[in-house]
């Protein structure tokens, strides 16, 4: 399918079904500028297609998504202007999946992490890998957790595992996600992508309007409690850029992956 957001992601059309992978393996899948600015537009892009009635998301290789790219996340460091338009796409990232008229359906193939983590569990239906997990590492590498983490997951799961999760930034293996409520179900790992297109078969066939608009219907539960929310926590996540305690997590992590690559 021809589209204006290659190489960082790949759209397959499968009948009435478009798989939209990111694109990325080699850096599993961590987001950079231009993998942001392509998760900003898929989601209306798909959307606005009459011919498309159900969208299913996966990661190429190993992760379905590590998060955020360590070279992006010093260019945000460093320029603040550059941050400004992040922190604005990250929240239209969150509210174009809340708005996507057809359903979403999450294939999370391996680690999603950060805003892959985000998403993974924006999607309708999230399925999972038994080898895959989630985890939002943004407080443990000194950021506000603030493209979705803070703002969503206390509607998903309970708000003492918000809290556990997101303070700590564990993992969580794919079984307990589906435990607390952030994942829907879990598939060995070569049968995830054929079930969830599967679904995405299925939820094709069922009749567009009531679909579209039974989708819109609930996930007013979710924009009602999020959206203020997520300004807020991005607010926050963009002053946490300049804090002293983020730039030493970050060089640290970038000094122990040259070294791993060195040796």
């Amino acid at each position: 399918m021809e589209h204006p957001f290659a190489p960082q992601l790949t759209i397959e059309r499968r009948g009435a079904v478009h798989l939209v992978t990111l694109d990325r393996p080699d850096a599993l899948n961590a987001v950079d500028t231009p993998m942001h600015r392509a998760l900003q537009g898929v989601w209306h892009f798909l959307g606005d297609d009459p011919e498309v009635r159900a969208i299913v998301v996966t990661g190429r290789g190993r992760a379905f998504s590590a998060g955020g790219d360590l070279d992006h996340i010093v260019d945000l460091q460093r320029d603040r202007a550059l941050r400004r338009g992040d922190i604005e796409e990250a929240r239209a990232i969150i509210v174009s999946l809340l708005e996507c008229p057809v359903p979403v359906i999450a294939a999370v193939n391996g680690p999603a992490i950060g805003l892959g983590c985000s998403v993974a569990v924006m999607a309708d239906i999230v399925y999972m890998a038994e080898s895959a997990y989630l985890a939002d590492p943004h407080v443990a590498i000194g950021l506000t957790a603030g493209d979705g983490g803070a703002a969503v997951w206390p509607v998903l799961t309970s708000l003492v595992h918000a809290k556990e999760y997101l303070y700590t930034g564990d993992r969580i293996p794919a079984a307990d996600a589906v435990r607390i409520g952030l994942a829907t179900r879990t598939f060995p790992d070569d049968a995830l992508v054929p079930a969830a297109l599967a679904m995405g078969e299925r939820l094709a066939e069922l009749p567009r309007q009531a679909l579209e608009t039974t989708k819109r219907a609930v996930n007013m539960h979710l924009r009602r409690a999020a959206v203020d929310v997520l300004d807020a926590a991005l607010a926050s996540e963009f002053d946490s850029f300049d804090t002293p305690e983020h730039q030493e997590k970050i060089e640290r992590m970038r000094a122990r992956i040259g070294r791993d690559a060195s040796r």
